[in-house]
């Protein structure tokens, strides 16, 4: 039988749809990426923001009118958020949210049995059929930060963390199953550890590094505040790719008091200097977001000279979007949509520039590329992949580099991404 798995939202998603795919597969079942062969279709919903619900039910509804006689399940981040209401579509079939994830298999199974659907529940080996390069894996989920525009803490809970051995066990595994690199994922990666002894966030890095071989090892985000010496000292290490994820959210101080981040503007640039110090050749990207209640054009000018200093290799911007539950849903200051448009233009045309200006003077130099797969360009066939600095590299190449990590030679920049010469 044929599953069909739509992620939707951050990485911590993408390692829940991982392990789900993982368990139909070793469950019997195949994955497909066509809709229409499905006898089941999961959406592993996101509810960062308004338009991602709107998303989250387009996707439901399409699935169903796309394949009328398929299950429709809806889990993930807004079906855990808005249950009832995914309950109400009758387009859905099974709604389940992210408490409920680790059981979603046998659900669907029960599900599709009830449906006098044939079900086979043997054993195969058939993990090959998952497209194998980067894994992702949540080391931790939940946040105890309580920021005043997010609703993470109410849809993924309060923090725990994973135990170390069984991640490192998780990432010998994928290393058998011929996964080059594993992204290190979850709400708050800085607090790994903290419920238990002697555990944190270098540890596990230092235990990933000594009791595993995996090619490539990549963190997905890291609060300003979290860097210290012992951990950016582990970046000599060639394994650790030296790009960060590091989110800003707003580059005025007054704003990120009411937003209750935990630092000054001027405390995120340290951080930012402390990372490239030690490691001259990072990447940073980072998340902003704009029109967040009460901010102004003088307030919004601050973000924009923190971003003209912090020179990020690309920003992603979030306009504010108010959520249920949060203290900044109640406030009597919003800002008018038409101008968080309007900034929000304005910091995507920042970023591009940013984004140039990094490519730019990457020409020239030699990166370190896992390949993922080939694509036509121009009618002729090139390999794509990213680089340790989380950048989109293509190459010419009559070699079989699919999986492979090799060194490129950059010649120049096409657009967002870089073209070279292995």
């Amino acid at each position: 039988m044929n599953i069909y798995i739509e992620t939707h939202g951050c990485k911590l998603n993408q390692a829940d749809t991982q392990n789900i795919s993982n368990e139909f597969l070793r469950k019997g079942f195949y994955l497909t990426d066509n809709i229409i062969d499905a006898d089941a279709c999961i959406i592993n919903t996101c509810t960062v923001t308004h338009i991602a619900d709107r998303k989250a039910r387009n996707a439901l509804r399409k699935a169903k009118s796309n394949n009328p006689n398929c299950l429709i399940i809806a889990t993930g981040c807004y079906a855990e958020w808005a249950h009832e209401k995914l309950n109400n579509m009758p387009e859905i079939d099974l709604v389940l949210g992210n408490s409920s994830k680790s059981d979603l298999v046998e659900n669907v199974i029960n599900l599709l049995d009830q449906n006098n659907n044939e079900v086979n529940t043997f054993s195969l080996s058939t993990i090959g059929q998952i497209h194998r390069t980067r894994a992702m894996l949540k080391i931790q989920e939940g946040c105890d930060q309580i920021c005043a525009y997010c609703i993470v803490p109410t849809v993924r809970g309060r923090e725990r963390s994973v135990s170390l051995i069984d991640l490192i066990n998780k990432i010998n595994q994928l290393s058998l199953e011929g996964y080059k690199e594993v992204v290190l994922t979850g709400t708050q990666l800085g607090t790994y550890g903290f419920e238990f002894t002697n555990i944190n966030l270098p540890i596990l890095i230092k235990s990933i590094l000594r009791e595993t071989s995996m090619e490539r090892i990549r963190l997905s985000s890291v609060q300003p505040q979290e860097f210290s010496v012992d951990l950016l000292s582990l970046w000599e290490n060639e394994r650790l790719c030296p790009h960060f994820h590091i989110p800003l959210q707003s580059g005025d101080d007054y704003i990120l008091k009411k937003m209750r981040r935990r630092y000054t503007s001027e405390e995120f640039l340290k951080s930012l200097e402390f990372v490239r110090e030690t490691i001259p050749s990072a990447s940073i990207t980072t998340d902003i977001i704009v029109g967040f209640p009460e901010e102004n054009e003088d307030m919004f000018r601050n973000t924009i000279l923190t971003c003209n200093d912090a020179m990020f290799s690309k920003i992603h911007i979030f306009p504010y979007s108010r959520r249920p539950r949060t203290s900044a849903y109640y406030s009597d200051s919003f800002v008018d949509n038409k101008v968080i448009k309007e900034r929000s233009k304005r910091l995507e045309t920042l970023s591009r520039q940013y984004q140039q200006q990094y490519l730019n003077e990457l020409v020239g130099t030699s990166l370190k590329v896992l390949w993922e797969n080939a694509k036509v360009m121009n009618s002729e066939l090139y390999w794509t992949g990213l680089s340790d600095t989380y950048s989109r590299v293509y190459t010419k190449s009559e070699q079989l580099l699919q999986n492979s990590i090799s060194y490129i030679n950059i010649d120049r920049v096409e657009s967002d991404y870089l073209i070279g010469t292995v």
